[in-house]
Protein backbone atom coordinates (compact mmCIF):
# COMPACT_ATOMS: atom_id res chain seq x y z
CA UNK A 1 0.00 0.00 0.00
CA UNK A 2 1.41 3.37 -1.42
CA UNK A 3 0.04 6.96 -0.44
CA UNK A 4 -0.77 7.62 -4.24
CA UNK A 5 -3.48 4.53 -4.59
CA UNK A 6 -5.59 5.41 -0.88
CA UNK A 7 -8.94 6.10 -2.14
CA UNK A 8 -11.99 7.09 0.21
CA UNK A 9 -14.17 4.29 1.21
CA UNK A 10 -16.94 3.86 -1.97
CA UNK A 11 -20.13 5.76 -1.61
CA UNK A 12 -18.26 7.74 1.39
CA UNK A 13 -17.71 10.72 -0.74
CA UNK A 14 -20.64 12.68 -2.93
CA UNK A 15 -20.38 15.76 -4.70
CA UNK A 16 -22.70 18.35 -4.32
CA UNK A 17 -25.76 19.32 -5.78
CA UNK A 18 -25.03 22.28 -8.18
CA UNK A 19 -28.50 23.82 -8.06
CA UNK A 20 -29.78 26.53 -10.24
CA UNK A 21 -27.03 25.88 -12.69
CA UNK A 22 -29.46 25.89 -16.28
CA UNK A 23 -31.71 22.59 -17.55
CA UNK A 24 -28.88 20.23 -18.70
CA UNK A 25 -27.89 20.04 -14.98
CA UNK A 26 -31.56 18.57 -14.51
CA UNK A 27 -31.85 20.97 -11.07
CA UNK A 28 -32.51 24.19 -12.98
CA UNK A 29 -35.92 26.16 -13.33
CA UNK A 30 -37.53 26.25 -10.19
CA UNK A 31 -34.42 24.97 -8.33
CA UNK A 32 -35.90 22.13 -6.58
CA UNK A 33 -37.82 24.89 -4.86
CA UNK A 34 -41.29 23.92 -6.08
CA UNK A 35 -43.98 26.39 -7.78
CA UNK A 36 -44.30 29.88 -6.28
CA UNK A 37 -45.54 30.49 -2.40
CA UNK A 38 -43.35 32.09 0.36
CA UNK A 39 -40.68 29.64 -0.11
CA UNK A 40 -39.64 29.41 -3.38
CA UNK A 41 -38.74 33.26 -3.22
CA UNK A 42 -35.37 34.93 -2.26
CA UNK A 43 -35.12 36.42 1.09
CA UNK A 44 -37.17 34.35 2.61
CA UNK A 45 -36.99 33.37 6.50
CA UNK A 46 -40.00 32.47 8.47
CA UNK A 47 -41.10 34.21 11.88
CA UNK A 48 -39.73 32.62 15.10
CA UNK A 49 -42.61 30.93 16.88
CA UNK A 50 -44.52 30.72 13.09
CA UNK A 51 -46.36 27.73 13.43
CA UNK A 52 -47.68 27.30 9.83
CA UNK A 53 -50.85 29.76 9.82
CA UNK A 54 -52.02 27.95 13.24
CA UNK A 55 -52.78 30.44 16.42
CA UNK A 56 -49.25 30.36 17.84
CA UNK A 57 -48.25 28.99 21.26
CA UNK A 58 -47.48 32.63 22.64
CA UNK A 59 -50.88 33.93 21.69
CA UNK A 60 -52.58 30.50 22.42
CA UNK A 61 -51.31 30.70 26.42
CA UNK A 62 -52.57 33.60 28.70
CA UNK A 63 -50.39 36.07 30.25
CA UNK A 64 -50.02 35.96 33.72
CA UNK A 65 -47.91 37.66 36.66
CA UNK A 66 -46.18 40.82 37.42
CA UNK A 67 -42.64 42.03 38.05
CA UNK A 68 -42.99 44.67 41.34
CA UNK A 69 -41.01 47.40 40.55
CA UNK A 70 -40.63 48.03 44.07
CA UNK A 71 -39.27 44.84 45.31
CA UNK A 72 -35.90 45.43 47.56
CA UNK A 73 -33.89 42.28 47.54
CA UNK A 74 -31.10 41.67 50.22
CA UNK A 75 -28.54 38.68 51.06
CA UNK A 76 -29.41 36.88 53.68
CA UNK A 77 -26.66 35.85 56.32
CA UNK A 78 -27.74 33.69 59.15
CA UNK A 79 -26.62 33.40 62.63
CA UNK A 80 -24.55 30.48 62.43
CA UNK A 81 -22.26 32.20 59.30
CA UNK A 82 -21.94 35.15 62.16
CA UNK A 83 -20.63 32.92 64.67
CA UNK A 84 -18.16 30.93 62.11
CA UNK A 85 -16.98 34.08 60.97
CA UNK A 86 -16.13 35.54 64.92
CA UNK A 87 -14.39 32.19 65.53
CA UNK A 88 -12.25 32.38 62.33
CA UNK A 89 -11.08 36.07 62.46
CA UNK A 90 -11.67 36.77 66.18
CA UNK A 91 -14.28 39.69 65.34
CA UNK A 92 -16.81 41.64 67.74
CA UNK A 93 -17.82 43.94 65.34
CA UNK A 94 -19.33 42.48 61.61
CA UNK A 95 -20.25 44.83 59.21
CA UNK A 96 -20.91 44.95 55.12
CA UNK A 97 -17.21 45.17 54.40
CA UNK A 98 -16.34 42.42 57.02
CA UNK A 99 -19.44 40.22 55.07
CA UNK A 100 -17.51 41.48 51.43
CA UNK A 101 -14.21 40.93 52.83
CA UNK A 102 -14.91 37.01 53.87
CA UNK A 103 -16.67 36.71 50.44
CA UNK A 104 -20.09 36.34 51.68
CA UNK A 105 -21.80 39.02 50.03
CA UNK A 106 -20.69 41.26 47.04
CA UNK A 107 -19.39 44.89 47.33
CA UNK A 108 -23.18 47.12 46.74
CA UNK A 109 -25.64 43.94 47.90
CA UNK A 110 -28.32 44.92 51.12
CA UNK A 111 -27.54 42.44 53.74
CA UNK A 112 -30.12 41.00 56.30
CA UNK A 113 -29.35 38.91 59.08
CA UNK A 114 -31.72 35.83 59.74
CA UNK A 115 -32.21 34.11 63.07
CA UNK A 116 -31.15 30.47 61.85
CA UNK A 117 -27.85 28.92 63.80
CA UNK A 118 -27.20 29.99 67.01
CA UNK A 119 -25.06 32.79 68.34
CA UNK A 120 -22.49 33.24 71.54
CA UNK A 121 -19.98 35.45 70.67
CA UNK A 122 -20.72 38.82 71.82
CA UNK A 123 -21.03 41.15 68.66
CA UNK A 124 -21.66 44.49 67.22
CA UNK A 125 -23.48 43.93 63.79
CA UNK A 126 -23.98 46.17 61.28
CA UNK A 127 -26.92 45.47 58.44
CA UNK A 128 -29.47 47.10 56.40
CA UNK A 129 -32.43 44.86 58.15
CA UNK A 130 -32.51 42.55 60.79
CA UNK A 131 -35.12 39.30 61.65
CA UNK A 132 -36.95 39.84 64.73
CA UNK A 133 -35.07 36.70 66.01
CA UNK A 134 -31.82 37.39 64.95
CA UNK A 135 -32.59 40.85 66.31
CA UNK A 136 -33.40 38.80 70.22
CA UNK A 137 -30.55 36.33 69.50
CA UNK A 138 -28.03 39.29 68.94
CA UNK A 139 -29.22 40.85 71.74
CA UNK A 140 -29.38 37.92 74.29
CA UNK A 141 -25.87 37.05 73.48
CA UNK A 142 -24.77 40.47 75.20
CA UNK A 143 -24.16 41.87 71.37
CA UNK A 144 -25.70 45.49 69.55
CA UNK A 145 -27.70 46.08 66.38
CA UNK A 146 -26.57 48.93 63.97
CA UNK A 147 -29.14 49.28 61.46
CA UNK A 148 -27.60 51.13 58.19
Amino acid sequence: MELNNLTPAKGSVKTAKRIGRGPGSGLGGTSTRGHKGAKSRSGYSKKIGFEGGQMPMQRRLPKFGFKNINRVEYKAINLATLQALAEAKKLEKIGVAELHEAGLTAKNVLVKILGNGELKAKLTVEANAFSKKAEEAITAAGGTIVKL
